[in-house]
Parts: C-alpha cells; structure tokens; sequence
C-alpha cells in the first residue's frame, strides 16, 4: 500500500503561522537528515487557475483541489506545504492563496504580498501560473504584485538566484479550436511546432536594450541556422545522396530530402 502524502497548513487564512504543526512536519520528513541537501517549490497566481491541481501531477502531493461542477470559489486558505511523493533530493511544495479572489476583495492584498514575498524569499522555484488569455493584463497578470514583492525583497535581502517559472495555462485552446484535416484530428501541437517564450525589454521604456536583446537573438538565429546546416552537410545519408545524384537519376530524391530535412531540423 501506498504511503500517504504529508502535508501541513503552514499559515492560514488570517496569516497566524502554524509553528507546532511545521515543527510536526518536519519531523515526519526527516528534514533534518537531509542536511542542506533539500528543494522547495511554490506556486503562485490567480485564485481558481488550477495550482494545486497542476501540483498534485507534478509532484503527487494531496493539496485540495477545485470542485468545478460547484463553481469556481476559494479552494486553497492561506498556505499548505506538502512533500513530493518519489523525488530526490527532498523537495517540498508550497501552495499559495490564489490572488484575485472575491473573498478577501479587491482592496485587501496585504495577505497577496506577505505571501508573495515568503514564498520568493524561501523558495528555489516559484511557478508563476496564468491562464493564456491573461498574459498582459496588470492585475490577472500579478504584475503590480510581483513589482511590490521584488521591491521589498531588494531592500530586505540579498541577492539569491530563485527561479521563476511562468506557466501559461491553456494554451492549447486555440489549437483545439482550428478545424483539422482527419489524419490529425489528434496530432498535439508539438508535433508541428516547437513552442518557446523569450522576454524582451519595453521597446518604448529601454529602446537600446531592446534592440541589443533583439541583436543577441539574431545573432543566435544565425548560429542555430549554420550549426543545421553544418549538421545536415554532414549526414552520412545526405552525402550518399549527394553522391548518387552526381552520376544518376535518383527516383524518390525529394521525398527523401524532406525527410531528412524534417530529421535534422527536429534534433
């Protein structure tokens, strides 16, 4: 039988801190063997954007998840940490509040940032989630409160390397919704495409910035095309080709060209 996942309410929804339950917690996942040889993870964003749901998958932990048949409302009180089920070394996972609820209501963010800011200051890896459709709105965004956080975090710590990694949630909606021939009525979107984020500065706020990112962009364009093509001159099945095509007529020669460009191009 399998073990149960620990977890624990860290702190609750009116910001008391949980000290005899962490100190239970920790205990239980023997933190202290562990040495500094351990990884906390958290999650942060809207309220109702699927959080703990996406947690539960990544790491198996036990967060409670969203009933969506009974609408969407606040699943997640204050903040839980679990211990992911089979990942070394130890890590721990931190479920954050959903921001933007209608419970604590549109003036009381103070919880938002407390929140924010204990979660960037304890974490190795801070999952950023938003719903695809919310990418550059300022509130469903968490843009004024990111900006907050990293202000107080500047003038409170240390510089410390946390990783932030910004989720885009349903993204494949506009995918789902292109009409499709048969054959790839189930094709995913990767299989046609390889889909990658890259920041830039403001054009309008940092212009020279800007373009030395997008120069630094062009001249790796330029790099990735020559390293595929140095790759491709040097198939050992494209110099065959090559070859065969020098004397004779080679049947299916453009077939077997695009599919060896398709090969190539896809490594």
């Amino acid at each position: 039988m399998e073990e149960p996942c620990l977890s624990t309410q860290l702190i609750d929804g009116d910001g008391v801190f949980n000290v005899s339950g962490l100190e239970s917690f920790l205990k239980e996942v023997k933190l202290a063997e562990c040495g500094l040889s351990y990884a906390v993870v958290s999650i942060m964003g809207p309220q109702s954007s699927g959080k703990s749901t996406l947690l539960n998958h990544l790491f198996r932990t036990n967060f409670r998840e969203m009933d969506a048949f009974r609408g969407r409302s606040q699943t997640t009180k204050g903040i839980w940490m679990a211990q992911a089920k089979n990942i070394e070394p130890c890590t721990l996972v931190m479920d954050l509040e959903g921001t933007d609820g209608r419970e604590r209501g549109e003036d009381d963010t103070a919880f938002e940032k407390q929140s924010a800011l204990f979660a960037l200051a304890v974490s190795d890896i801070v999952l950023i989630n938003m719903w695809c459709h919310d990418i550059g709105r300022e509130q469903a965004a968490n843009k004024p409160l990111l900006k907050t956080v990293f202000q107080v975090m500047m003038r409170l710590f240390s510089p410390r390397k946390t990783t932030m990694l910004f989720v885009i949630r349903d993204k494949s909606k506009i995918w789902d919704g292109v009409p499709k021939p048969h054959a790839h009525k189930e094709t995913p979107l990767s299989d046609f495409f390889n889909v990658q984020v890259v920041a830039l500065n403001s054009y309008e706020e940092k212009e020279e910035l800007f373009k030395e990112q997008v120069m630094v962009a062009t001249v790796r364009c330029e790099e990735i095309g020559n390293e595929k093509l140095a790759s491709f001159t040097a198939d050992e099945e494209w110099q065959q080709f090559e070859e065969a095509v020098q004397s004779d007529y080679v049947p299916g020669f453009g077939k077997h060209i695009s599919s060896l460009l398709d090969r190539c191009l896809s490594e």
